[in-house]
């Protein structure tokens, strides 16, 4: 991981003040937040309200000054600054969404909504992704508000609806209608990054002594979803009909989905790369001799930890959705299919002019959405204070940047010159998989790992500079 420069800040050495209250409060605010069903079904279809009252009420009490913004009916976003003891340091958002996405119960051992602690354990529906990091940062605040306790700079703290379609009605309607608000920020920490990553250290280690991998998220993917449209000649499905708009639509979606995208490797991802490497066993030489075949082969060698890199070594495009005719014997004079593309920074027109080959001349296409792809700079005192955070809760830590295969609200907080990291620590054990919980059947999150991502985040939040 990146080294501060030389003209960064020290770490506070503060111990955190996080306790065992603070930690029962995360708890039951994460149970109570999954019992409210925030589920966001795209299209407008979400509600909330109540999740946003709920938070805005427990910071209210504790003394802070919330403000409830209200995009639609039912869309509601919570905002409010927390000023800091050196006011001459630029603002730190801190920004956690609301909704989730919809769950099947008959597929759940418990139901999504129940929010049921057992064994050690939060089930329900956001217990990752990601009303446990919202719980933890209501629980922390509180307990700065008893004990006295701010930060060094101006912490903005924003509570987002809609992060699981477009955004519209939460962080893009904040960031067109509400800029304001975000006066001074000129750094952000959200979503997915700073949990542990359990991997074995490899042939020649210790076989009991596990690496423990923390990505924190300093890039993400483009999302470039895409809309495609076939026509043809519509008719009666007895007759020969070669100019058939499903047929043609057929045939791109396979060129699509069997395409194997090129390795593109962007500096997150090579520096992603060597720190897993470096973790994992002796050196591999200068990450910057890597090129893009000895990437790919590097990253078939990490065993598990490929995982971390592996969705973000190249852009990529999974048909999702097939759109056609009503009944069996008219064959359509259109149909229609949706495509989630995913673009890495700097590769935008390789997707474009990729997506126009594959589509070929009888299919265009057009975005139905898309939002910039994002790549942070690595080696900055925030970055550090992320690491040494980490470190000081977990003294074996391996702290490694990452890009996300996905996105999050920090592409439209980009927009006000917002830089955003993946910063949503958590101690969890080995056997744990953190990414089959997101928007995965039975999403659960040990107790205990809130009770590390406080303190982290205790330390970090108190002491960046």
């Amino acid at each position: 991981m990146a080294e501060p420069s030389a003209t960064a800040e020290p770490l506070a050495t503060a111990e955190p003040l996080a306790d065992a209250h603070t930690a029962d409060e995360a708890v039951r605010f994460c149970s109570d937040l999954i019992r409210i069903d925030t589920a966001n079904r795209g299209g407008g279809d979400g509600v909330e309200r109540r999740a946003a009252e709920y938070v805005a009420e427990r910071l209210a009490d504790a003394g802070f000054d919330p403000v409830i913004l209200e995009s639609a009916p039912g869309r509601a976003n919570v905002v409010t600054r927390i000023a800091g003891t050196e006011p001459g340091r630029p603002a730190l958002l801190v920004h956690g969404h609301l909704d989730v996405v919809p769950a099947d119960p008959a597929q759940w051992r418990v139901p999504p909504t129940s929010g049921e602690i057992a064994d050690g354990v939060i089930w329900g529906r956001g217990a990752v992704d990601m009303k446990n990091a919202v719980a933890m940062l209501l629980a922390l605040l509180r307990s700065w508000a008893r004990h006295g306790r701010r930060p060094r700079r101006d912490l903005v703290v924003a509570f987002t609806a809609d992060e699981e379609d477009t955004a519209a009605f939460g962080a893009r309607f904040l960031v067109d209608r509400h800029a304001g608000l975000f006066d001074g920020c000129t750094e952000a920490i959200g979503e997915s990054g700073g949990y542990a990553y359990h991997v074995d250290a490899g042939a020649d280690a210790d076989p009991d002594a596990g690496v423990r991998l923390y990505p924190i998220g300093a890039a993400e993917r483009g999302t470039a979803w895409v809309k495609l449209t076939a026509r043809g000649t519509a008719g009666h499905g007895s007759r020969v009909h070669p100019d058939n708009a499903v047929a043609a639509l057929a045939a791109a979606v396979v060129r699509i989905a069997e395409y194997e995208w090129p390795v593109r490797l962007i500096p997150t991802v090579r520096a992603c790369l060597a720190g897993i490497a470096a973790a994992l066993g002796p050196p591999t030489g200068d990450p910057a001799d890597l090129d893009e075949t000895a990437a790919a082969a590097l990253a078939d060698a990490l065993g598990a930890a490929a995982a971390l890199v592996a969705p973000t070594l190249r852009n990529s495009a999974n048909p999702t959705v097939l759109q056609a005719g009503s009944t069996v014997n008219v064959v359509p004079g259109s149909a229609v299919g949706y495509v989630d593309g995913r673009v890495l920074p700097g590769h935008l027109a390789e997707f474009e002019a990729t997506l126009d080959r594959l589509t070929g001349p009888r299919v265009t296409w057009e975005y139905a959405h898309r939002e910039r792809p994002l790549d942070a700079p690595l080696a900055t005192p925030t970055v550090a204070a992320m690491a040494a955070a980490l470190r000081a809760e977990d003294p074996a830590a391996h702290v490694v940047p990452y890009c996300l295969a996905g996105g999050t609200d920090a592409k439209h907080f980009a927009a006000l010159g917002i830089t955003g990291y993946g910063f949503t620590p958590l101690g969890l054990p080995p056997g744990y998989d953190y990414h089959a919980m997101f928007h995965g059947v039975d999403e659960r999150v040990p107790v205990e790992a809130l009770t590390f991502g406080i303190r982290v985040l205790d330390r970090f939040l108190a002491g960046v500079g």
